[in-house]
């Protein structure tokens, strides 16, 4: 992120004595404009892929482009983010060319044996060989030797510039070399880390891409304006498609010269226990799972049939959790992904609240699936009202455990006391979330 001045302002008291300065909300790493104009971009894209007869797989891929290419141009060409020190990159060349060409070639190397792990992490669990990820194995197959290709130019070219040339792929292929003693154990861990997570949130969300994008481009033939539900259904579904589109590109532009590469990667076990267990194959929430708060209950639509006032102002509310989902996705323009710390943001739905997604996100499923009214009895109806609060518990460790990563940057210990003051739900959540911090050990620590 760019530098920022964090000098606070100092009153005084009648008395002449320095006040207590008031926090100040820090500059966001990412500006709104760079959300706003890769989803402008592939707002058009949409409309007139729906005119269009293509392949599932070009809609994809234009979808990618059209989202991704404005926002890396707005980011270099207008805010000059490969500027900023942030990015661990030089003004000027910082090493000779054969020492480049040397590092280039040990990266390339951690590159390769990273791939080659990834792969063996594909093969060996039998989730990836249902054939939901067919797509994104195919593209995988048909893009390595082309990303091979301009790897070592690429790896070549930002090595002269880098300050500290010596990153996690740098250790990564001292280790296949054998070479330990240069080996910086906790630099090799990060990186393992940070693969880990792009693998196993890319194959996730590859099949979901797939029915968003096709859902999106349906514009003209799915009819999705007929009735009030099937214009909340549509609408959600687009909301969606918008998390998951920038949700994507924030897994593969992980570059320095956007500023967008992956700072560090969570160290907690906590936080990649609470974080998994969101998403398959571990998944609790899952129909099915221990904890399915959705047994023997109908969604919102099946209680308020024939009565259509209360279809539309409950769906607008479930357009809008929605929309405010997707918002704490967009703001991100190209650095969005789970676990990761890759500069801080403070505006979008950030300046109300610190954990917009989720909050939306847990609202969300209260108003789809309305637990606390089953088909059978009342008994149900508590049990799904129960486990849905353990549900909204998980998610709050997820908030918490992110939060504990992100507090060894000063600038979120800066906005997280800004947020304190003046997010909209502070006064009214504060107690709770102290003595829930207090409870599991998630409070702030000495960083």
């Amino acid at each position: 992120m760019s530098e920022l001045s964090l000098t606070l302002e100092e009153p005084r008291g009648d008395e002449g004595r320095v006040a207590k300065a008031a926090p100040v909300r820090p500059q966001s790493s990412v500006s709104v404009a760079t959300g706003l104009v890769g989803a402008a971009a592939v707002s058009l894209m949409v409309l007139l892929l729906a005119t269009l007869d293509l392949s599932l797989e070009a809609k994809i891929f234009a979808c990618f482009a059209a989202a991704a290419l404005p926002m890396m141009l707005w980011s270099i060409l207008v805010e000059k983010v490969h500027l900023r020190p942030s990015t661990g990159l030089a003004a000027v060349r910082q090493r000779d060319y054969a020492a480049s060409l040397r590092n280039a070639g040990t990266k390339l190397l951690g590159l390769a044996v990273t791939f080659g792990l990834i792969a063996v992490f594909y093969w060996s669990f039998r989730f990836y060989a249902s054939g939901d990820q067919a797509m994104y194995f195919g593209f995988l197959q048909e893009a390595l030797p082309y990303l091979f290709l301009i790897a070592l130019p690429y790896l070549f070219a930002v090595d002269l510039y880098m300050v500290e040339p010596e990153d996690g792929l740098w250790h990564m292929g001292r280790a296949v070399m054998g070479r330990w003693g240069e080996v910086d154990g906790a630099k090799l861990r990060d990186h393992f880390r940070a693969w880990t997570i792009k693998a196993f949130f890319l194959a996730f969300l590859a099949p979901i891409v797939a029915g968003s994008v096709a859902n999106a481009t349906g514009l003209f033939t799915n009819h999705p304006f007929d009735t009030v539900v099937s214009t909340v259904i549509w609408l959600v579904q687009v909301m969606f498609f918008y998390d998951v589109i920038f949700g994507t590109i924030g897994y593969i532009l992980t570059f320095r010269p956007l500023d967008s590469h992956i700072r560090s990667a969570n160290p907690h076990l906590a936080a990649w226990v609470a974080a998994l267990s969101c998403y398959p194959p571990f998944i609790l929430m899952g129909t099915g799972g221990p904890l399915d708060y959705r047994m023997n209950t109908q969604e919102w639509m099946v209680w308020f049939q024939g009565h259509d006032a209360v279809l539309l102002a409950w769906g607008s509310g479930l357009v809008l959790l929605t929309a405010v989902y997707a918002w704490a996705t967009v703001i991100f323009g190209m650095r969005f992904s789970n676990l990761t710390h890759r500069g801080i943001l403070t505006n979008g739905p950030y300046r109300f609240f610190k954990h917009p997604a989720y909050v939306s996100k847990n609202l969300f499923w209260w108003g789809v699936h309305m637990p606390f009214i089953a088909v059978t009895t009342s008994l149900d109806a508590w049990q799904n009202v129960l486990l849905i609060l353990v549900t909204n518990l998980v998610y709050y460790l997820r908030a918490k455990t992110e939060e504990r990563h992100l507090r060894a940057d000063p600038v979120y210990r800066q906005y997280e006391a800004w947020i304190a003051q003046n997010g909209i739900v502070a006064p009214i959540t504060g107690p709770l979330d102290r003595a829930l911090s207090r409870l599991f050990g998630l409070g702030p620590r000495q960083v």
